[in-house]
């Protein structure tokens, strides 16, 4: 039976994520004591969002839960605590930001913590939070008209990984005479064991206990992959070799590993490693 044996929520965009023995699913994404999937995201001056496609760094910034905040390090810098509560309406400053074609309400941090990040990555920039206020709704293009929401991802709320099919890559890359690489380099949000290598394409639904995970559209991967998560450094990209056999022509031959899912039943279910998962196949 597949099982689940990663789960992890990355509080602010293209940063570390957490590594969690359970967290509740909800339509959004992952959640955990009152955190979301993706809910801060760094901006530069222009509000735009910034990711470790063009600062690698942004790897290095690591979070910890620590008590009413969010604890953040990074190297050569002290430690910068986040409330995890909303700021009060009176005291709150509110911009819109942009991720990717969408423009969103979020909340404007402030200037200590503006300094701590620019500091970190290296250049001007600022963090913002997700707007209580806030809806932005994934693209029903590949939902085929299932409405569903998302905070600062990409495009979904959830990003699944088949375990088999980092093994087959690494095999691959092995054989290449190259190293082999960390599932984390992909920055899925479940790992799934017991599947055969990319099986992950090929089904209708993830089901653990009430919880129902719809894929929707596999992930076509950018150049973060070549991203070292623990020294932020840029190496060789694994995706040049999964060119030759991940092309997707529903994306215009774009290389995919793993598969944007949204969340259909069961939200506000909790979730554990360990977890069996009930994978109904498309093509049964």
């Amino acid at each position: 039976m597949p099982t689940l044996t990663a789960i992890t929520l990355y509080p602010i965009k293209s940063c570390a994520g957490l590594s969690l023995q359970e967290a509740t699913l909800t339509e959004a994404g992952l959640m955990t004591q009152h955190i979301y999937d993706r809910e801060w995201m760094v901006v530069d001056g222009e509000g735009r969002f910034m990711t470790q496609r063009e600062h690698p760094r942004m790897a290095l910034i690591v979070p910890r839960l620590k008590g009413e905040t969010l604890e953040l390090r990074a190297p050569g810098m002290l430690r910068l605590e986040i409330p995890l509560g909303l700021p009060h309406p009176e005291q709150a400053v509110a911009r819109t930001v942009q991720v990717w074609d969408d423009s969103v309400l979020a909340y404007d941090c402030d200037e200590l913590t503006a300094a701590w990040f620019s500091n970190a990555i290296g250049v001007p920039c600022r963090l913002v939070r997700f707007h209580a206020d806030a809806l932005r709704q994934v693209s029903e293009k590949w939902t085929q008209g299932v409405a569903a929401t998302t905070l600062f991802s990409d495009g979904y709320p959830v990003l699944v990984a088949g375990a088999a099919s980092l093994d087959d890559l690494n095999t691959r890359l092995t054989a290449a005479g190259r190293a082999a690489v960390p599932m984390n380099r992909f920055r899925p949000n479940l790992v799934i064991a017991g599947l055969e290598a990319f099986e992950e394409d090929y089904a209708a639904a993830y089901r653990l206990g009430e919880a129902e995970l719809r894929p929707v559209k596999p992930c076509s991967r950018c150049p973060i992959p070549s991203v070292d998560q623990d020294t932020g450094q840029i190496g060789p990209d694994p995706v040049d070799l999964l060119q030759s056999y991940r092309a997707k022509p529903e994306l215009d031959g774009a290389i995919c590993f793993g598969m944007n899912a949204i969340v259909v039943a069961g939200a506000g279910q909790r979730i554990r490693l360990g977890q069996e998962v009930d994978v109904e196949l498309a093509f049964l």
